[in-house]
């Protein structure tokens, strides 16, 4: 399937860009060149190729959960400045 200078002013107009004659005859050479590259994926053999959905055959990927210990309220408390209630006190930095 070759692109012709009438389907790239039409991607041009579906991207809302304007080009002149010469960049639209550029294009077309550039498409038609990207295209010859997947042609040649057409010249693989791939009669006993399964199908893949992911190129990686990755079995249960997700870790199990496992319950560790975590820092106690006082602990991640202990270093603050300031401090209201369980939650961290700092200066304000927004102006109004």
């Amino acid at each position: 399937m070759a692109v012709t200078i009438d389907d790239v002013k039409y991607i041009a107009n579906l991207a809302r860009l304007n080009f002149e004659e010469k960049e639209l005859a550029g294009f077309t050479i550039q498409f038609n060149d990207i295209l010859s590259f997947f042609e040649k994926l057409n010249e693989l053999d791939t009669e006993n190729v399964e199908p893949l959905s992911h190129p990686i055959p990755n079995q249960n990927v997700f870790r199990d959960d496992i319950l560790n210990s975590s820092v106690s309220q006082e602990e991640a408390f202990k270093n603050a400045p300031d401090r209201s209630y369980e939650f961290f006190k700092v200066p304000k930095v927004i102006n109004q």
